[in-house]
């Protein structure tokens, strides 16, 4: 693409990386030069954390305020109760009102870490619940109002909901509703809050053009979507996810160390392209820090750690961070900061094995899967192999604690409390 933008947010996201696709480049630039614009980002209340997979588009909404724009998160306290079927092989678990407010409650943590709601600046952001316009629908006056300006066969033709068809796996009626109230979506913040932009994942293009196409029907105004990429690393594994589960945000589900050790073990290949997309760095810099080699990678890699987790967690948690780091893998100690597991001498009893201890510490996800670790000789005691899958902890064997590990990246401390 040979664009030039004018305004600094599209400059700012075509040299980071962050464009897929737009559906007006130049009238979207000519309107954010024109002066302070909203625009808006739909996250789904399904967990009560968003993941590393989130953080691009949280990123997308900071550098809207940071040059100039007003951003909106939009929680999807209504859209949620039906479940977004793009891509999926099948249907959402249908949650409750209740467990809906309370991931809406945990998510809601995580945003004011990158974007400022406080400000008395015209670009304040906003953070708004679709169920305020989508719970007090009347169905009949929805379907004839909104409903006929939807063509079931475009709406079949999107690539999210044809590959779900093409694979002949079942697209409920609930789910195929999902487009239409994404798309009201945009035409209210467009009616209630002047909102020019919808932005997303690439694989939300659909719904955004639906939005786009609705609200120039109903108001007759010209609005815009763009989206980022679905990220991969450089070895095909989907951003978010890692050995042991996906990577929260909220530091309840994963601490500031482990997250921070995440981005420590990014993939040489990738450390250049992430300093773009997940910190302020400078763009030069972070070419120069993704082009190096040998050792000192990895302080290019404990750099990306750190700024990252600065961001969301503060600088003191990414300093902490490191320094248990350091300690653990360079002076083989303990680290006051690692994830910990607490146990009574009445949760012990006579003695827990080996195998139940490292699920419970979180290094495994089974009995089965810690026997194998044991087995396969990735499980250690205090940096010592661990060989016997039937060996017993009693209390008086944590009369101080002890380092569990699986493999060289994953660590956890038990102690008795």
């Amino acid at each position: 693409m040979t664009y030039h933008p004018k305004s600094d947010f599209i400059a700012t996201m075509m040299e980071r990386g962050f464009l897929a696709d737009c559906t007006d480049y130049q009238g979207l630039d000519e309107a954010l030069i024109s002066g302070c614009k909203p625009a808006y980002i739909g996250f789904d209340a399904t967990a009560q954390s968003l993941h590393v997979g989130s953080l691009i588009q949280i990123m997308m909404l900071r550098w809207f305020q940071k040059t100039g724009h007003k951003p909106i998160t939009l929680m999807g306290g209504g859209t949620t109760k039906v479940g977004d079927p793009s891509f999926r092989a099948d249907e959402r678990p249908l949650l409750g009102p209740e467990q809906i407010d309370a991931n809406i409650a945990g998510i809601k943590k995580v945003f004011s870490a990158y974007i400022d709601y406080d400000t008395d600046a015209e670009n304040a952001a906003l953070m708004l619940n679709n169920a305020e316009w989508l719970d007090g629908l009347n169905y009949l006056d929805f379907l004839r109002d909104i409903g006929r300006h939807f063509s079931v066969n475009r709406m079949l033709a999107f690539e999210s909901v044809k590959s779900r068809l093409d694979r002949e796996q079942s697209l409920s009626f609930l789910e195929f509703n999902y487009m239409i109230l994404q798309a009201y979506d945009f035409l209210e913040l467009n009616r209630r809050y002047g909102c020019v932009l919808q932005m997303g994942g690439s694989d939300q293009w659909g719904n955004i053009v639906n939005g786009i196409d609705l609200t120039r029907r109903v108001l007759d105004h010209e609005i815009y979507g763009l989206t980022s990429p679905l990220l991969t690393t450089s070895d095909g594994k989907k951003m978010g996810k890692s050995q042991d589960g996906a990577v929260w945000l909220n530091p309840e589900m994963r601490s500031p160390y482990e997250f921070w050790q995440f981005w420590r073990n990014t993939t040489d290949a990738d450390v250049g392209r992430f300093l773009k997309l997940y910190t302020e760095l400078p763009v030069d810099e972070c070419d120069r820090l993704g082009a190096l080699a040998g050792a000192e990678i990895n302080e290019a890699k404990i750099r990306l750690a750190n700024e990252i987790t600065t961001l969301l967690h503060g600088a003191e948690a990414a300093t902490t961070a490191e320094a248990t780091a350091r300690e653990v893998f360079e002076k083989g100690g303990v680290g006051g900061d690692l994830p910990t597991l607490t146990l009574s001498a009445a949760d012990l009893g006579d003695g827990m094995s080996i195998v139940q201890l490292i699920v419970k510490s979180g290094l495994a996800k089974s009995g089965k899967e810690a026997k194998r670790l044991i087995a396969e000789n990735g499980a250690k005691m205090d940096d010592a192999p661990l060989t016997d899958a039937g060996l017993m902890i009693d209390a008086g064997a944590l009369s101080s604690p002890i380092k569990l590990s699986a493999g060289k990246k994953r660590h956890a401390l038990v102690q008795l409390g």
